[in-house]
């Protein structure tokens, strides 16, 4: 069987694209989507890509979101302190053994971001 590779793109629709692009490349070092062939595309590193429907009734993420973005991150403490500094707001941290540490953030339209430390 023929298996798809990654992820080549995620796709969400903004009341505001260029500002939510540039805050997701200001905060999270998501570069933006090429324009031109001068430009470099973001280019994650090889990992582990979790792809999991919840039930639609969920409350792992807000109800009115139909998706929650979930990063892998090397260093979870470097990155929330980053994310402090920029006086974004953190929720949820929480460890779960064998997996790794989480924390929780929203860009500026409210869309939920998890941010991931993986276990090493």
């Amino acid at each position: 069987m023929e298996k798809v590779t990654g992820i080549g793109g995620v796709f969400f629709r903004a009341k505001d694209p260029a500002a939510i692009a540039q805050w997701y490349e200001q905060h999270l070092g998501i570069n933006l989507a090429p324009t031109n062939m001068e430009m470099t595309p973001w280019v994650s590193n090889e990992g582990v890509t979790v792809f999991s429907p919840f039930a639609e009734d969920t409350d792992y993420f807000p109800p009115q979101n139909n998706f929650m973005l979930n990063f892998r991150v090397a260093d979870l403490d470097k990155m929330l302190n980053q994310l402090r500094e920029a006086s974004i707001e953190i929720s949820q941290e929480q460890a779960m053994d064998g997996i790794g540490r989480f924390a929780r953030i929203h860009d500026p339209e409210g869309n939920p971001i998890e941010l991931w430390e993986p276990v090493a």
